[in-house]
């Protein structure tokens, strides 16, 4: 029972975390969607465009309260989650030791801050090369062609750039789940090294099915995936030879007690005999 009171204690700060979160989201939905949107200006001015002439539409009557809806949820767990990983970890820590403590505790700050590298990269990188991508293929009409305009729904926008950030956010997690991997001894580097090239085929597989069908945010996606396996291959490397040097400090503490307890049981032996 006391398990599980504190489970619900810590689902109640969760969940109330990610209301609030959820209703500010809601309130500035408005704004946060002309934010989501610059990226889709600049790709305007690569593609030699007006931005200020950027226009995006709604068929139905409640398609953008929905839109603006599931924006709001988006925004409001990527704020909340700071909340949500604490109370995690506080409902777990005390089944932890204190070394499993330590060694957990940095791998959860690291956690949201590449999610946020990976969501930069998407936001000031790939989702202008992608709406550049799509904004090429307009056609303009002339007396043997008819005119061709791209003229996105808001709901597939969002749907669009929601899709990259959690793709580009879950591949920027992989360092922290091989390193957690390695502290455990679930896994090795030499056994990263080994599967290197399946991963390198995963990566692209991964891309394909995470990503729009275009090569330019596939390639975007595996290329910085293999360099996350690169870095997770060091980590491990840093996490073993670290793991190393207790196991060696810890064999020579031990020493050094049996060698303290042998010298007390010998000195005590000599004062009996005398």
């Amino acid at each position: 029972m006391e398990h599980l009171i504190e489970l619900r204690r810590r689902l109640m700060w969760s969940i109330g975390g990610f209301f609030v979160a959820f209703l500010f989201c809601f309130f500035f939905a408005k704004q946060l969607f002309n934010l989501l949107v610059i990226p889709f200006k600049w790709a305007t001015q690569w593609a030699g465009l007006d931005p200020h002439k950027v226009e995006l539409i709604y068929t139905a009557p409640q398609e953008f309260f929905f839109t603006q809806v599931k924006l709001a949820m988006f925004g409001g767990m990527v704020i909340a989650f700071p909340l949500i990983a604490t109370q995690i970890y506080k409902f777990i820590a005390p089944g932890l030791y204190k070394n499993e403590r330590n060694a957990f505790l940095p791998f959860l700050i690291a956690s949201p801050i590449l999610f946020l590298m990976g969501a930069s990269l998407v936001y000031f990188f790939f989702t202008p090369m992608v709406m550049w991508f799509f904004l090429a293929m307009q056609q303009t009409g002339t007396d043997d062609q008819v005119q061709i305009s791209l003229l996105p729904k808001v709901s597939e926008y969002l749907s669009l750039i929601m899709t990259l950030i959690f793709s580009f956010g879950l591949v920027f997690q992989l360092p922290v789940v091989t390193s957690l991997m390695t502290r455990v001894g679930m896994l090795s580097s030499e056994a990263l090294v080994e599967k290197r090239k399946w991963a390198i085929v995963i990566a692209f597989v991964v891309a394909a099915i995470l990503t729009p069908p275009d090569p330019i945010s596939q390639i975007g996606l595996a290329v910085p995936t293999i360099l996350l396996y690169e870095v997770s291959i060091w980590s491990a490397r840093l996490i073993e030879r670290s793991k190393e040097r207790e196991r060696l400090a810890r064999e020579k503490r031990e020493a050094a007690e049996t060698a303290a307890e042998k010298s007390a049981d010998v000195s005590s032996t000599k004062s009996a005999s005398t």
